[in-house]
């Protein structure tokens, strides 16, 4: 398995011109998912004791496999959050395997952390935290929410030993990702929603809801998270003044931005989240709206020490390696995992390559495209907008539709490798919902989807 032979050069080439051709491929097929059993019989069993052969396996996942998957970056893909990652960063994720480096600890991938960190240190200055404040990479916005919820009840424990083997209580609005609710009870902690008269949480609602916590339970809440772009709306929290409540009760204050975060670089929008750079952590998904390819979140920290005490790690096995050069940053020693690869470099050498401006000119499109969607939008007499566009999402309602016939919509053009667009449910009822990331989607895309909506 580990000869370089003949076979092995021509399986390089043939990889190699596929993935020429399919970033150079502005729109994709807009492949769509076959049950396991269709799957099965077309293809049959692949690990079988003397192998298939590589040009076997290859043609099949070229040929069939591939297309039972839905590409995330097609234009007229608008569903969920989809993603763009950059040709540049998109080549670099081979360059990143290929070189075969552990991302744990300086000693071994000195180098390639060093990348990662110049762009954390980019990503770290749109936040505007204070001096000191930092970051890693991590596989996603679940894993770097975690990892700060970590961090925040173990500094809320080590501040105070009566905490210790106390369950703990979070903050949250009903507006916050299910990735908050789900990482809770990894660590164990309770969960209380906060129901917002408007759309986003404010710091008035936020103090009222712990006013009305009982005294135990007041002595168990360690954390407070807003949201900087809730996934269904693009909604921002009202950060400002959620910050003066977590400094007034001296509650550990965390910013979900896995989504929104890219829009921190957009001179238009910045304003709306004015407070963030008070947080005490921060959840950014570069594989969203920073064009890097899954998987890559990033979590920031006011205070590193504070990460550093939940998350290092210790191992005899590593106590040999003392030299100076073997000495620096550890990404381990600030996030959940420990074995890791370099999920950061493809964003480093896309931002190397080039530079901010063209990623802050990327960013503000996707604002634009969602603010042309909605005039189109408000043009047509058959559809109405829910509610204003919010960074790079649009909610809107075909009239008198319903919930089945957004559905079908949605399957007819899926099934015919068209657009994927999927319907939500605003304030209870079924909508229609873009998220425009990708820069390459055009008026003409938007135009075409919503000539469907007849």
């Amino acid at each position: 398995m580990h000869t370089i032979d003949m076979d092995l050069v021509e399986m390089t080439l043939d990889v190699m011109k596929y993935t020429i051709d399919r970033i150079s491929n502005v729109t994709p097929e807009l492949g769509s998912p076959k049950r396991e059993e269709d799957l099965k019989r077309i293809v049959g069993e692949t690990i079988t004791p003397e192998g298939i052969g590589g040009e076997t396996a290859f043609q099949l996942f070229r040929d069939v496999l591939v297309k039972a998957t839905v590409p995330i970056d097609h234009p007229r893909h608008l569903a969920f959050v989809p993603a763009a990652p950059t040709r540049a960063a998109i080549m670099f994720d081979l360059v990143t395997s290929a070189s075969s480096i552990h991302g744990a600890y300086w000693m071994e991938g000195a180098g390639g952390i060093f990348c990662e960190n110049q762009a954390m240190k980019w990503l770290v200055s749109l936040t505007k935290l204070p001096e000191g404040a930092f970051g890693v990479f991590t596989s996603g916005g679940t894993a770097a929410n975690l990892s700060a919820m970590v961090a925040a009840r173990e500094e809320w424990r080590n501040r105070n030993s009566d905490n210790v083997g106390v369950k703990a209580l979070l903050l949250t609005s009903h507006g916050a990702h299910s990735s908050i609710q789900a990482m809770a009870k990894v660590i164990d902690a309770d969960v209380i929603m906060i129901d917002c008269q408007e759309e986003n949480l404010t710091g008035r609602e936020l103090q009222n809801a712990i006013h009305e916590l009982e005294e135990k339970d007041r002595k168990r809440l360690f954390a407070v998270v807003a949201t900087g772009g809730t996934t269904n709306a693009g909604i921002i929290d009202e950060l400002d003044t959620i910050a003066d409540v977590c400094e007034k009760e001296n509650v550990w204050f965390h910013v979900d931005c896995a989504y929104g975060g890219g829009a921190l670089a957009a001179n238009s929008v910045r304003h709306l989240f004015n407070g963030v750079e008070r947080a005490d952590s921060i959840t950014i998904d570069p594989h969203k709206w920073l064009f890097s390819p899954y998987d890559c979140g990033a979590v920031i920290y006011k205070n590193m020490e504070n990460a550093r005490n939940a998350h290092s790690q210790k191992g005899a096995y590593l106590e040999i390696f003392k030299d100076e050069g073997a000495q620096g940053f550890n990404p381990a020693d600030y996030q959940i995992q420990l074995t890791r690869r370099l999920r950061g470099l493809p964003l480093w050498f896309s931002l190397a390559m080039h530079g901010t401006n063209k990623y802050k000119q990327a960013i503000e499109r996707g604002i634009e495209l969602a603010q042309i969607a909605a005039k189109k939008v408000e043009e047509r007499k058959d559809l109405e907008l829910v509610r204003p566009a919010s960074l790079s999402v649009v909610l809107f309602r075909r009239k008198g539709w319903s919930p089945e016939r957004y559905r079908d919509w949605t399957y007819k053009n899926h099934n015919e490798g068209f657009a994927l667009v999927t319907p939500t449910t605003w304030k209870k009822e079924t909508v229609i919902r873009f998220c425009f990331i990708n820069p390459d989607t055009t008026e003409k895309d938007i135009d075409m989807i919503l000539d469907t909506l007849q």
